[in-house]
C-alpha cells in the first residue's frame, strides 16, 4: 500500500513540475481573442477621434497622440519582459526597470497634458478612459498572440 501511494505521489509530484514549465493549459478563446482585438481598435479610434474632432492646435493634437503610441508601446513591452521573466527567458533588470519607467512616463505625460489642456471636464474623462482601455488591450492582444503561438508550436 506504501508502495501505491509513493508511486502515486511521485506522478503528482512530476505532474506539477510539468504544469511549471508550461505557461497555460489551454489556448486562450476566440471570444476573448476579438474581445481584445475590439477593445483596442474602439480605444485607440475613439482617442484618435476625439482628437481629430478637438479644438486643439496640431502640436497639441500631436502630443496626444505621440502619448497613445508611446504608452500602447511601452505596455506591452511591460507585458513582454514580465511574462519572459515568468518563463525564465533571460531579461536585463535595465530593460525590465526602463519598461516600467517609460509606462508609468506615458501615464504621468497623458495625467500632466489633461490637468494643464483648456477641455471639458467630461473630455479629459473620455482621453483618459480612452487611453486606459487601449492600455489594457494592447497587454491583453500581446499576451493573447504570445499565448496562441507558444500553443501552437507546443500542441
Amino acid at each position: 500500500m506504501e508502495n501505491q501511494f509513493e508511486t502515486t505521489e511521485n506522478k503528482n509530484f512530476e505532474t506539477s513540475k510539468k504544469k511549471d514549465n508550461t505557461p497555460f493549459e489551454n489556448k486562450p478563446s476566440p471570444a476573448f481573442i476579438s474581445a481584445s482585438w475590439s477593445a483596442l481598435f474602439v480605444g485607440m479610434i475613439a482617442f484618435c477621434v476625439g482628437l481629430w474632432n478637438a479644438d486643439m492646435f496640431l502640436n497639441e493634437k500631436g502630443y496626444y497622440f505621440t502619448i497613445l503610441l508611446f504608452g500602447l508601446f511601452s505596455v506591452i513591452s511591460v507585458q513582454k519582459s514580465v511574462r519572459d521573466r515568468m518563463e525564465g527567458v533571460p531579461v536585463t533588470d535595465i530593460y525590465y526597470g526602463l519598461s516600467w519607467f517609460v509606462t508609468m512616463a506615458s501615464i504621468l505625460l497623458l495625467v500632466i497634458g489633461l490637468w494643464n489642456a483648456d477641455l471639458e471636464l467630461s473630455e479629459k474623462g473620455f482621453y483618459g478612459m480612452s487611453f486606459t482601455l487601449s492600455l489594457f488591450a494592447a497587454i491583453a492582444v500581446q499576451k493573447n498572440t504570445r499565448d496562441v503561438k507558444w500553443f501552437n508550436d507546443n500542441k
